[in-house]
């Protein structure tokens, strides 16, 4: 799954905000300014109050920043992006930077004047991005300054901040009661000599205190900031109006409320070691921490790797939200191809129909991101979401990538099945069963502990390469329990250094995109659990695998058969032996029939 977008050009307004935010600049003795996507919670998804990129530059994916200039802006995008902000920034305003090969500290030393100041919000940047920026400034007599937000200065009519009631996570679905979890991360903080975390995370903060919220759509987190102290009680600064007395009951005396706006007293209030995640919390925490004359001690924010590993509770939760799921996409999938032929299908009226069907097992919260239906070219825009003006017909000879999931109490699902409509070409075939071969030799691998998605990316790119192919995304990010669909600290991709581990749950989606062609992906998600031991293998050596989680069919018709091994075939067959097994008791009569023509043997 990735973060979506509507295909629709910049509105014409760009020009003017970026006029008006130059202006407040120059009164303010700044030749620049760095606007980030991030809010102060350093997450992947923002509400609307904050989002300054997508209101300064009509880009609205889910990373990249723009640093403002006297004569230029640059908008800095990863690979992910670059067909994206092509066609949503106005280009005769805004220059799109390839990033991270160019770093914003060397784009800033070639193109800022002589000796600029260069502002940026303390609150909007983690202290890793901020160092990295003035280590290339270093010697080149510019300056980063810490300063007021200028962009907030300058929104007129900027969002309220959302205010979406907390729900108890009940502990059938959350395994381990927030005291134990407080308790259990409390004594870490103690054998470490650290007096207290900051937690800024919102889905750390709903997970540790085993509540979920309502503040950014299709994620069940609850925007809010804390402090873990050594001995597991909770300083929590959230918007009291959030809070009902059955929550306050359930968060019991050993969770303090304050008002957010109280966070940063609390902070000048700390003594002692305080542990501060250099990756996830402002700049301006561990300068607030440092001036009042408290120890910064830099580490992971303490709930990130047990949230990681799931417990018994949350695996059993997933594994059944996953069936829940597949049967629901098996019935849209059957639903489909019954409804093609009839003409009339469009990339709006299939997503319709998905959420319908998810909803129709009244157990769906809410989907868990907005749905990606890309048809033949849109296919190859991988962050794409349909709106009404770029909406496309299904045409006989095409392929359509559909990336979606769900949110339920018992888990959170992200699946993506690329379908035929009417023949294929043989080179979509050939391109299809490269990716396919690539997501099975994830979903077969077996890797000694240890090892990071670093060192496992390349096996998914492998048959990709061969062909002189290769996608521009992660093979995989990791995926909470009713929480975040994507979710850190671990994946499948070359930026994650931290070892996989048993409990984990990572999505396993390689894939192919020719730009203005088409695009493929295919995407379940997998289990972390440990290896058994083989026959003939060293009995003291510690492995792991993969269980996958998700049961769908894979579209037999856009599969190459003769480029499979017989280990890969024999895979898919036993795949879609286990898909019938598991979801056929679960369907309508007609998608039984379907779903066994759709898991036949190759």
């Amino acid at each position: 799954m990735f973060q979506t977008f509507e295909v629709t050009a910049a509105p014409g307004h760009g020009a003017a905000r970026l006029a008006g935010l130059r202006a407040a600049l120059t009164a303010a003795d700044l030749q620049g300014f760095i606007v980030p996507r991030a809010d102060v919670h350093q997450g992947e998804y923002v509400a609307d109050c904050d989002a300054r990129l997508q209101w300064l530059t009509g880009f609205t994916g889910s990373a990249g920043f723009c640093v403002v200039l006297p004569e230029v802006a640059g908008v800095f995008v990863d690979g992910r992006y670059r067909t994206q902000v092509k066609g949503q920034v106005d280009l005769s305003v805004y220059t799109p930077v390839d990033w991270p090969e160019m770093k914003a500290g060397d784009w800033i030393a070639e193109r800022a004047p002589a000796g600029a100041r260069i502002g940026y919000d303390p609150w909007l940047h983690t202290a890793r991005e901020i160092e990295e920026i003035e280590a290339r400034l270093a010697g080149t007599g510019i300056l980063l300054v810490a300063s007021s937000n200028f962009v907030d200065a300058v929104w007129t009519g900027r969002p309220a901040p959302p205010c979406g009631r907390v729900a108890i996570h009940p502990l059938e679905f959350a395994g381990e009661p927030s005291s134990g979890k407080r308790r259990r991360l409390g004594e870490g903080l103690a054998r470490d000599a650290q007096a207290a975390a900051v937690l800024t995370l919102p889905d750390s903060l709903s997970w540790l205190l085993n509540i979920r919220g309502a503040d950014i759509p299709r994620n069940p987190v609850v925007q809010c900031l804390g402090l873990l102290l050594a001995d597991g009680s909770v300083d929590l600064f959230i918007d009291q109006a959030k809070l009902g007395p059955e929550v306050l009951a359930h968060l019991g005396p050993d969770v303090r409320i304050a008002a957010p706006k109280a966070f940063e007293a609390a902070l000048r209030d700390l003594r002692g070691r305080i542990r501060v995640d250099r990756a996830t919390a402002p700049v301006a925490v561990s300068r607030i921490l440092a001036d009042a004359g408290a120890e910064v001690v830099w580490g992971q924010d303490p709930c990130l790797l047990p949230k990681a590993r799931k417990n018994a509770a949350e695996v059993a939760g997933m594994v059944e939200a996953h069936l829940r799921d597949g049967a629901a996409m098996v019935e849209f999938l059957a639903w489909l191809d019954r409804d093609v032929p009839k003409g009339g299908m469009t990339e709006i009226r299939a997503v319709t129909a998905l959420e319908g069907f998810r909803r129709a097992s009244n157990a769906l919260q809410d989907i868990s991101f907005e749905t990606i239906c890309g048809s033949g070219p849109n296919g190859a825009i991988m962050h794409y979401r349909v709106s009404e003006a770029s909406d496309r017909p299904f045409a006989a000879g095409e392929i359509v990538v559909i990336d979606s999931g769900g949110q339920y109490l018992d888990g959170t699902t992200d699946i993506t099945r690329t379908v035929a409509i009417g023949e294929p070409g043989q080179v979509e075939k050939e391109c299809f069963t490269r990716v396919l071969q690539g997501m099975i030799a994830i979903s077969r691998l077996r890797w000694p502990k240890g090892l990071a998605g670093s060192h496992l990316d390349a096996i998914a790119r492998y048959p990709l390469w061969l062909a002189h192919q290769d996608y521009n995304h992660g093979t995989g990010h990791g995926v909470g329990a009713y929480l975040s669909v994507h979710e850190g600290p671990a994946g499948l991709s070359r930026r994650y250094d931290v070892p996989i581990e048993a409990g984990m749950i990572l999505s396993n989606e390689p894939g192919y995109y020719r730009e203005g062609a088409f695009g493929i992906r295919i995407e379940n998600l997998v289990l972390v659990e440990a290896a058994e031991v083989l026959e003939g293998g060293d009995a003291e050596r510690e492995m792991l695998r993969m269980r996958t989680l998700t049961f769908v069919p894979i579209d037999r018709r856009l599969i190459a058969t003769g480029l499979l091994t017989r280990a890969e075939v024999d895979w898919v067959d036993a795949y879609h032996a286990e898909v019938a097994r598991k979801i056929g008791p679960r369907l309508s009569d007609g998608a039984r029939r379907w779903l066994d023509a759709a898991t036949a043997p190759l």
